[in-house]
């Protein structure tokens, strides 16, 4: 039950995007303010709803934007002197999850179903019928704030997203009874070996042991923290095949050292039925993922631009690194190398 589509109409940054993501990994890629994290954070409300149909796409939207006041005609792409109506569309197959609001006024359609049933009466059953399992990683480590940060979260009005809640919640799953499928086992083991341990919680507090060490989170570097954090997604359960995965710049505070583990983590969830998306600044991450996805993974590099005479949100996707156009990154990169031989040669002359 992957994503299939995405489209957005009017919404935040967005005048109108399509996007067709693939079955394995979505590399997001972009200038700031092109709507990566907004795209991944539409794709996971819709999922996290899936799974339990009392809950509303509406709420939601709220829920992980945090729009002021709480007002989901905040997420309206804003326009000068003029009210707006968003139009969000997310595809599962034959699945299709639409909400449509506008800037000064209640949700106007809120109404799931499939393409070609559009009986309003069944509204979230539809979508619900086939619950997706997800989970999204902000780029605030939040393992780390775990003690008491759920019950202050449920009862007062604290200015967090709620993506923030959510992946303790997952953080803070059981491990699953019996036996690790020997995929499931094999990353755990790769992941413990760079973080040096498992992971231990007391009183909603986290633990790295090993080798004789018991070491409280709030010691622990961030980066270590977030392959921790994957660890226990893979060993709990929380990512088993057909779930999705949306983590935003993993690359933040983690060494460019780890970028190769944490892009063969990312491949072998792929290649074990989980769809993932990154958002990502960083071209060693780019390069890692090129250069160890095999001809049979699925990778699909999506580029956000605005373009040039509109200055609207754009969107190229493409299955192969090298065709990736417009490329922001490379192309920053690729400016430093030329600078770096310019510098080389004056000093030769």
């Amino acid at each position: 039950m992957a994503l299939t589509r995405v489209e957005l109409e009017q919404f935040t940054a967005f005048t109108s995007l399509k996007l067709d993501p693939c079955r394995g990994i979505n590399v997001l890629i972009g200038a700031n303010g092109t709507g990566k994290t907004h795209l991944m954070k539409v794709c996971y409300a819709a999922c996290d709803v899936s799974r339990s149909p009392a809950d509303d796409f509406a709420r939601k939207l709220v829920g992980v934007f945090m729009p002021s006041g709480l007002s989901l005609g905040r997420l309206v792409r804003q326009q000068a002197g003029a009210d707006g109506e968003a139009t969000i569309r997310v595809r599962r197959g034959a699945l299709k999850l639409e909400a449509s609001f506008g800037s000064r006024r209640k949700p106007v359609s809120l109404n799931p179903s499939t393409f070609t049933d559009d009986d309003p009466d069944r509204e979230m059953e539809e979508w619900a019928s086939k619950p997706v399992e997800c989970a999204y990683v902000p780029v605030k480590e939040m393992l780390s704030n775990g003690p008491g940060f759920r019950s202050l979260y449920s009862k007062r009005e604290v200015h967090f997203e709620e993506v923030y809640s959510d992946i303790l919640d997952r953080a803070y799953l059981p491990t699953l009874r019996g036996p690790m499928d020997s995929p499931r086992e094999q990353l755990a083991a790769k992941l413990q070996t760079e973080i040096g341990g498992e992971v231990a919680v007391e009183n909603e507090e986290f633990f790295l042991r090993g080798e004789g060490k018991n070491i409280e989170f709030s010691l622990l570097s961030e980066g270590v923290r977030k392959l921790a954090l994957l660890w226990l997604l893979i060993r709990n359960g929380a990512m088993p095949p057909g779930s999705v995965l949306f983590w935003d710049e993993p690359e933040t505070n983690l060494n460019p050292k780890l970028f190769g583990v944490l892009m063969e983590v990312f491949l072998e969830l792929q290649r074990n039925g989980v769809q993932v998306f990154l958002a990502t600044h960083d071209y060693v991450v780019l390069k890692e993922l090129d250069l160890r996805a095999r001809e049979t993974d699925q990778v699909a590099f999506h580029a956000l631009y605005r373009e040039d005479e509109t200055g609207e949100i754009a969107c190229a996707t493409s299955n192969s690194y090298r065709d990736v156009h417009p490329n922001a990154i490379a192309d920053t990169f690729t400016d430093l190398y030329d600078r770096e031989i310019a510098r080389s040669l004056e000093a030769v002359e």
